[in-house]
């Protein structure tokens, strides 16, 4: 599929390209994007992506920034101890606190998050839930320094917040390393900050010259660009 004027500064991405940058299998994603059934019961997914009523292509899955960003607090919270019911009722009533459609992509949930979880965490119990692991849970999230530290934070690392408070881009490896990932530049595909080249591509490039120097010469960009994204498409694919 070919990206749409529409779509610039939203981001497009594949389950499988999300995966790559996310760590989250891209069966995961596809379930929680998606909606998936378990011996009869049905299980909604977590959140409807903002592309779903952009695309023509309804039999496929495509994700923007914000799916990815959100996809990863999502996980966290999963890994935390949150059924995914709950991640999902997390996101429904975050949605009404930080007044935004993801909420775990918004600045503001680093402060409200706690009053989000908690508030989720003392509904009934799902089906499936331990008694046990829900008072643990609610004990640990009662502590705000828990819940950034363990959770949020390392969630939200590497993410610059527009003016909405809303993630604008990320920077997977750190600002430092140069790499971004911006919705309104290539399509969000990562790039190498200051010439704007795709990372695969001169990755690619200099796998099929056999040189970084070869790579930077047919590009015209500095030796250090082609090193930052070999580096980083290495790490990618670790």
């Amino acid at each position: 599929m070919k990206p749409d004027l529409a779509l610039i500064g939203l981001g497009l991405y594949t389950p499988s390209e999300a995966a790559t940058l996310t760590g989250i299998p891209g069966k995961k994603i596809r379930r929680w994007l998606r909606g998936h059934t378990i011996r009869d019961t049905e299980y909604p997914a977590l959140w409807t992506s903002n592309l779903t009523s952009m695309l023509d292509d309804v039999e496929s899955l495509y994700l923007s920034f914000l799916d990815v960003v959100q996809l990863r607090v999502a996980d966290a919270f999963i890994r935390a101890g949150l059924s995914a019911q709950k991640v999902r009722r997390a996101i429904e009533y975050g949605s009404e606190i930080v007044r935004s459609d993801y909420p775990f992509a918004n600045a503001r949930f680093r402060t409200d998050g706690k009053t989000v979880i908690l508030h989720v965490m003392s509904d009934e119990p799902e089906a499936g839930d331990s008694a046990a692991a829900n008072e643990r849970l609610i004990d640990l999230f009662k502590h705000g320094q828990y819940l950034m530290q363990k959770v949020i934070e390392p969630s939200l690392k590497g993410l610059e917040f527009d003016d909405d408070d809303m993630a604008a881009r990320w920077w997977p490896l750190g600002r430092s390393k140069g790499i971004v990932i911006d919705p309104r530049r290539q399509f969000g595909t990562p790039i190498d900050d200051a010439t704007g080249v795709p990372t695969s591509v001169l990755a690619e490039a200099a796998q099929a010259e056999g040189s970084i120097a070869q790579a930077a010469k047919m590009f015209m960009v500095p030796q250090s660009s082609v090193s930052r994204a070999v580096a980083f498409e290495q790490q990618m694919a670790a």
